[in-house]
């Protein structure tokens, strides 16, 4: 079966058309400035050419209709007609708890992904309309919606829980619910897999490390704490947003800086992190890794704060799982960048880590970069999130 992958932003739309026989990439890309002038598609058919074009696109049904356009196209299209894709497989960022795993799109799964609009104002609103636009064009093929959220539904109470009134629990549904779990649920199966071990006897963290960034306890297959919470802000430090800071900091900034609430949020999403702590060299860690070798002191106080706090969430989730077998990074930063890995790695000589240099210099591809004689293993996962959707996607539909 061919399964067309979509993940929707508010003005972009990454997609992918996956095999599930195979599991191979047919073709993918990226609809960018989606209701802005200078809109732009980017393709790239398995084995072709890469090409981008600037197209004008109103709305994402206008993008969904130039991505099933190029998949067909004659020239450079993989499938020679759209009956060839069997389903479609939506990314939705917060399921709230309705959602402890993925479904099946209906309307009834529709109106409850809209019940959790509050909590994720910039992600589910822009998934919805991805999902509309594919239900117009495409009316008959069958759709999944895969959470965010999902992977962390088996947290225990103590760990989801906010130490506020519980009867904002009770009426808002205020609590911890962590993101990126199709990574994390992917990475850490993978590492059961690679290490040719049971994934229900396994004690791993995952460390998901890019322009967001959050960590995950996984014990016997089941995440048992996540370091991001009601929203993506919490945890740790990232590209621009603080993580963990003192609540009372939103007041204390809003009087200093004469700010609204909306403004002290955006200076908290965009203008911190990484970023704020370099003073404004740049968020992506390229830049700051380059920086640090370099000794460019702004970005050697973000790269050790932001490695620093790694450390401590993988501190914290060994004493939450009573020990660690192993740790794997993963996503943009934690596949690529050494440099952090190795930073991070220092703080775990209490775990026995002894990371094997020469094995942390590659990339792209699976990898243990520890020593055979490291008490406990670190490994190197490129994560896939558009395959975990797939295959998702497909065990609904074939159970």
């Amino acid at each position: 079966m061919k399964v067309l992958v979509i993940n929707c932003g508010s003005s972009t739309l990454k997609f992918q058309l996956i095999d599930s026989d195979d599991e191979r990439c047919l073709a993918k890309g990226l609809c960018e400035r989606i209701g802005m002038e200078g809109a732009m598609l980017t393709y790239a058919p398995a084995g072709g050419e890469k090409e981008k074009k600037e197209t004008p696109m109103p709305d994402h049904t206008e993008a969904i209709r130039l991505v099933l356009e190029i998949l067909v196209n004659p020239a450079t299209g993989v499938v020679k007609s759209l009956d060839e894709i069997g389903a479609v497989g939506h990314r939705v960022v917060h399921g709230g708890e309705e959602f402890a795993g993925s479904v099946l799109i209906d309307d009834r799964v529709l109106n409850a992904v809209k019940a959790c609009n509050d909590l994720a104002p910039l992600h589910n609103p822009a998934n919805l309309i991805g999902i509309d636009a594919c239900r117009k064009l495409m009316p008959d093929t069958p759709m999944a919606a895969v959470f965010d959220t999902a992977f962390h539904q088996t947290m225990p109470e103590e760990a989801y829980l906010y130490g506020l009134p519980y009867d904002y629990y009770r009426r808002y549904k205020i609590r911890r619910y962590g993101f990126h779990g199709t990574s994390h649920s992917y990475v850490s199966a993978k590492a059961a897999q690679l290490l040719g071990k049971p994934y229900e006897d396994l004690k791993i963290i995952v460390c998901h490390l890019g322009n967001g960034a959050s960590v995950s306890a996984v014990k016997d297959g089941k995440c048992v704490d996540t370091s991001m919470g009601l929203t993506p802000l919490e945890g740790l430090i990232m590209g621009t947003r603080s993580g963990d800071i003192d609540p009372a900091i939103l007041e204390f900034i809003a009087h200093k800086e004469n700010l609204g609430l909306e403004e002290v949020m955006t200076v908290l999403n965009k203008k911190s992190g990484v970023l704020g702590l370099s003073d404004n060299l740049s968020s992506d860690f390229r830049d700051l890794e380059e920086g640090y070798r370099k000794g460019d002191e702004n970005a050697i106080r973000a790269v050790r704060a932001f490695c620093y706090r790694v450390a401590k969430y993988i501190g914290a989730y060994t004493a939450a799982m009573n020990g660690v077998d192993v740790i794997c990074f993963t996503a943009g930063v934690g596949e690529n960048a050494a440099l952090v890995r190795t930073l991070v790695c220092g703080y775990l000589g209490y775990l026995g880590v002894k990371l094997d240099q020469e094995a942390n210099s590659k990339r792209g591809e699976d990898l243990v970069i520890t020593t055979p004689d490291s008490a406990t293993k670190v490994m190197v996962i490129p994560t896939n999130e558009e395959l975990a959707i797939a295959r998702e996607t497909v065990r609904l539909l074939h159970p």
